[in-house]
């Protein structure tokens, strides 16, 4: 028969039930979850399918889905998407637009129709979040009324449309502004914003100074991680210098209800074994960090009675 396991570490003394928060142990202390889903990106598995994303997702134990469309043939067939949300038993939290250069053809080239059906793949599917992406510099009519359209469509269709950060491209002959109005929302007249933390990194920025700032604005994540390279990394969350950690321990805080999605570039794993452990650690990272302490109004002593603090 297995020893039985302390309930703290050897050598600290078990407290009093009713001592104050302060004097238990950090372990013991109550602590609240909010009631943030955690979600997969479709492209976290990529050159594997979409249909491998749901498979992993409802497998690892993750919340749901962000259907990245365009990254294969099935993330652009919603009736498709559909069938792999029943058959898996995983919900599609949010639709990534096809706003990348690589989707730039996807769904038509209008950009304005693109956000349009990517309205009616998140209300066939039960999603409540778009992300988009600023227009590029040489979408100069879909950029002039970028603002005020993303306005409107919040309102014309019941779908959040939120606003991802971006990044200056940088070269050896300096940065390149990439995206009108900008890359950066923090100043824009945008009502939903999407941050991703490895764009931060990529910028020269941190992610929690973002949601700091941006404040009740913030309503969706994409949770990777970067060390301030030129390149895009979207490294495993806790593996880089963003402090994905302390990013989820203030999202807790503040109560987030919106979206937390995993979105790694696991294209460099060599095998499906390691890909799904970067999965899962990612997974688990999230789950661990976005815990706040809880403060109650009252304490419960060794006899069970309540009393108000």
């Amino acid at each position: 028969m297995a020893p039985e396991l302390p309930s703290y570490a050897e050598g600290v003394p078990t407290p009093s039930p009713d001592a104050p928060a302060e004097a238990r142990p950090a372990a013991s202390r109550p602590v609240f979850v909010p009631p943030a889903k955690v979600g997969l990106s479709t492209s976290s598995v990529y050159p594997e399918s979409t249909s491998s994303a749901f498979e992993l997702a409802r497998r690892l134990g993750y919340d749901g889905v962000e259907v990245m469309v365009g990254i294969d043939p099935v993330a652009a067939d919603i009736d498709a998407v559909e069938k792999l949300r029943d058959y898996h038993g995983v919900p599609v939290l949010s639709i990534h637009s096809p706003c990348l250069l690589i989707t730039q053809r996807v769904w038509g080239t209008d950009p304005w129709a693109k956000l349009e059906r990517s309205a009616e793949a998140a209300q066939r599917l039960g999603a409540d979040i778009v992300v988009v992406h600023p227009p590029f510099r040489w979408q100069r009519d879909y950029a002039r009324g970028f603002v005020e359209g993303i306005r409107r469509l919040n309102e014309d269709t019941g779908v959040t449309f939120c606003v991802e950060n971006m990044y200056p491209w940088r070269t050896p002959y300096g940065e390149l502004m990439a995206y009108l109005p900008g890359w950066d929302p923090t100043d824009r007249d945008y009502a939903d914003l999407t941050l991703d933390v490895s764009h931060a990194s990529t910028s020269n920025q941190q992610s929690l100074a973002l949601a700091r700032a941006w404040g009740d604005r913030l309503r969706h994540v994409h949770l990777t991680d970067g060390t301030g390279s030129v390149k895009d990394e979207h490294l495993v969350p806790g593996r880089g210098d963003q402090h994905a950690g302390m990013l989820l321990n203030y999202l807790a805080e503040q109560r987030f209800e919106g979206h937390i999605v995993v979105e790694i570039n696991s294209r460099r794993s060599e095998t499906r074994a390691s890909r799904e452990a970067d999965l899962a650690e990612s997974l688990a990272f999230t789950r661990l960090h976005l815990a706040a302490p809880a403060h109650t109004a009252y304490a419960v002593d060794a006899g069970g009675v309540a009393s108000v603090l």
